[in-house]
């Protein structure tokens, strides 16, 4: 039975964490940046052109250079891409991603530092994954990572 208590209290706890990130400055921004780019009718219509010429870049690729519009849809989609990218909500927004992806990615490897050293976080963030797998000895022989044995 004690188990089960301890269980419940970390669940208890775990939610009362969750609850914090959904109300924390960053979150907010965050839900803030997702709305202004899902309601701006300028970036719905970028996107919409963005897809359009994805899809026709997908069925030119079928065929690669030997497509006769390969160059002219490879072109636009990349064009498209880099006004959809330079937006000024898509940035704000991935911008605001980021923030979040980074402070999930600095409380899971509290978690992971404070059960074990020796635990991986798969961050997606080089800095993350370096400081984490290095401090702990990971490599051990000056791999990938950059350690010196």
């Amino acid at each position: 039975m004690i188990a089960t208590m301890e269980n419940l209290a970390l669940l208890d706890m775990a939610d009362d964490l969750a609850a914090k990130i959904l109300d924390s400055e960053i979150m907010l921004d965050y839900a803030a940046k997702k709305k202004a780019m899902e309601t701006s009718p300028e970036t719905e219509q970028r996107r919409r052109a963005f897809i359009t010429i994805k899809e026709r870049y997908d069925e030119v690729q079928r065929f690669g250079r030997y497509h006769p519009d390969y160059k002219e849809v490879t072109r636009k989609t990349r064009a498209l891409k880099r006004e959809l990218d330079m937006d000024e909500h898509v940035a704000a927004f991935r911008q605001a991603e980021m923030a979040l992806q980074t402070l999930l990615d600095e409380i899971s490897l509290l978690f992971a530092g404070a059960v074990s050293e020796n635990i991986k976080v798969p961050t997606g963030n080089p800095f993350f994954e370096q400081k984490s797998s290095c401090s702990s000895g990971g490599c051990g022989s000056g791999g990938s990572c950059g350690c010196s044995a």
